[in-house]
């Protein structure tokens, strides 16, 4: 039996890679490239696998012609239109009823990558990354209004953290596989390496560095160069010419309009996302069981659907092909703004409602619509807006992108989508001024991306996916000292003084009749005062307690620790329990060296140091 097992180890129900494969891939920057590139092909291969049975699933169910879009179809059947979503709403409240039979109800929600990066150091669960991306195939596939991009990056990055454990590579190192599997995903949905692999940067790991350069960007373009060849992935944008976004030489006065419209979508972005939290708050107040809330959910979408039009249903695809062909120029500006509206309603309610989907490829089509209003619209609120040489075309592209990151986040993300969708450097220049502008706002205005957002809803103060794990982990129970024998506060002072005399530890916690913290006492402090005292007058241990309503918990990390010592202005705090039982003792100097020390390992990996 030792035989057959050597050179694996088992952890739980995982098998871990063979021993000198886990050597070669911990010590070798090739073999982190190589664990990459693999994760970049299955990404592919995921991705396409995930957008054919979506897509099979909605020619079933609205009874589409073979490789047909359904938010680009002029005509479905009405009835179809109505129950489809409802269906799938339907097919979700059983599988989340079977889930909850099989498993148990969830205490707390599965781990996304930026949660999994910023808190667990790259640790996700690759049963709830496939059990989300089943719910959001189910989502999606009925046309709810969401798109797959979460449930792609959802099981890629899964898939990703799964080997990176099986493999038991370092801390950094599953971070950034984390990241290879959401930036194979982006790539692989867009066919658009660039805009895959600072996605990671930007939104997955949280931050650049020349070490993760070659695996991120490898994955980006093995899982592009795989969904290309099995989808032949459509680009966004297809130009026959400039033609078609510009009616003169582009000039830097174009960043004027280019500006205002980031500030435009920076405000339609946060009412999006607001909208979304609304309806949930809503779904929540009605009491509405959690099984019954998606089909509720897409019955309003479907009567959304056969009120306006079917651009509303899935994630849009089809409708923003259709928008940016360069015959798609007759819609008035009353048109644009009732599609926008329904489109952003019928997301919020999609995914306030239960269904299982994010709001990339929705802030893209909403964006572009955005564009489109604002290149109407604009002209008749001030004239001189006509004089500019930007087409509604061009106008939509810069709308998506700066839509887009007002949502999501990541500026530069949506700039390289735009410039590989577009192949246009002028144009591209004019989308990364929209993308600054929007971003600024929203940060300075809201604070938030949806999934931050989200985040901050469910009480997290995560803003990024840079990495504060170490910190939560670093705590007060770690770093204190357990050996601290407490003195009774009714002890004599000169019984106390015997038994700490000048040289023995400087603080000596203090305890009442019940056992409970009364206090500390400085040693030195104590000596003093009884030198100085008259000889009949010694002063009680209790007129030399300090501290007495400052302390720490164990579940503090070392920050809020710091913060706490420089409040009361102690050097040392004693760190009870909720019923005032010491627990221990921590110094101000003990808790700023351990953290300077993690934080200076954390930049030297954050640098490729070796750690």
């Amino acid at each position: 039996m030792a035989a057959k097992t050597r050179g694996k180890r088992v952890h739980g129900p995982l098998v871990q890679a063979p021993g000198r494969l886990r050597a070669f891939v911990r010590r070798s920057e090739g073999g982190l490239i190589l664990l990459a590139t693999f994760v970049g092909a299955v990404s592919g291969l995921t991705v396409s696998g995930m957008t054919l049975l979506t897509q099979t699933l909605r020619e079933v169910l609205y009874r589409l012609p073979p490789g047909s879009r359904l938010s680009a179809m002029g005509a479905v059947d009405p009835l179809l239109l109505l129950v489809g979503p409802c269906l799938g709403g339907i097919t979700l409240g059983l599988l989340i009823l079977l889930a909850n039979y099989v498993r148990g109800p969830r205490k707390r929600p599965a781990i996304d990558p930026i949660e999994a990066n910023a808190l667990h150091g790259g640790r996700m669960s690759l049963r709830d990354s496939l059990y989300l991306g089943l719910q959001n195939i189910i989502s999606n596939g009925s046309g709810a209004s969401v798109g797959l991009e979460a449930g792609y990056t959802q099981i890629c990055s899964g898939v990703a953290s799964r080997l990176g454990i099986a493999f038991e590579v370092r801390r950094g190192d599953l971070r950034t596989l984390v990241g290879c599997g959401a930036a194979a995903a982006i790539a692989a949905a867009f066919g658009a390496p660039l805009t895959g692999a600072f996605y990671a940067f930007e939104l997955i790991i949280g931050f650049y560095s020349i070490a993760m350069l070659t695996p991120v960007v490898v994955a980006a373009l093995c899982g592009s160069l795989i969904s290309q060849a099995i989808l032949g992935t459509q680009p966004l944008v297809a130009f026959d010419n400039m033609q078609a976004v510009t009616t003169s030489h582009i000039t830097s006065l174009e960043i004027v309009p280019s500006l205002i419209l980031g500030l435009f979508c920076a405000m339609l972005g946060i009412a999006v996302m607001r909208g979304v939290t609304l309806v949930e708050q809503v779904v929540q107040a009605s009491g509405l069981p959690r099984v019954a809330g998606p089909m509720v959910g897409g019955l309003c979408v479907g009567a959304l659907a056969l009120a306006g039009t079917p651009q509303v249903l899935s994630g849009g695809h089809g409708a923003l092909h259709m928008h940016f062909a360069e015959g798609a120029e007759g819609y008035t500006g009353l048109a644009l703004a009732g599609l926008f509206a329904a489109k952003a309603v019928a997301s919020a309610i999609s995914i306030g409602s239960g269904f299982r989907g994010g709001l990339f490829f929705a802030s893209l089509f909403l964006g572009a619509i955005a564009g489109k209003f604002f290149a109407v619209a604009a002209p008749l609120l001030v004239p001189g807006m006509a004089a500019f040489g930007l087409t509604p075309l061009a106008y939509a592209v810069i709308g998506m992108s700066a839509l887009a990151v007002a949502v999501i986040g990541g500026p530069l993300t949506m700039t390289f989508l735009a410039l590989e969708a577009t192949g246009s450097l002028p144009i591209t220049g004019l989308v990364l001024a929209a993308v600054i502008a929007s971003s600024l706002t929203v940060r300075k205005t809201f604070g938030y991306s949806f999934a931050t957002w989200r985040f901050h809803l469910r009480g997290e103060s995560i803003r990024s996916a840079h990495d504060i794990g170490w910190i939560r982990s670093l705590t007060v129970g770690r770093l204190m000292r357990r050996d601290v024998r407490a003195v009774p506060l009714d002890t004599p002072l000169p019984t106390f003084l015997r038994a700490h005399p000048l040289g023995s530890p400087s603080r000596v916690v203090v305890v009442d009749g019940k056992d409970r913290y009364a206090g500390i006492v400085s040693v030195p402090e104590a000596h003093a005062l009884a030198r100085e005292a008259a000889s009949g007058d010694q002063p009680a241990l209790a007129d030399l307690l300090r501290s007495t309503d400052a302390f720490l918990t164990p579940e503090m990390n070392a920050k809020e620790a710091a913060a706490a010592f420089d409040r009361t202005e102690s050097e040392a705090l004693a760190v009870l329990d909720a019923s005032r039982n010491v627990l221990g003792l921590l110094t101000e100097s003990h808790t700023l060296k351990r953290y300077s020390e993690e934080l200076d390992r954390q930049r030297r990996a954050m640098v490729g140091e070796s750690v």
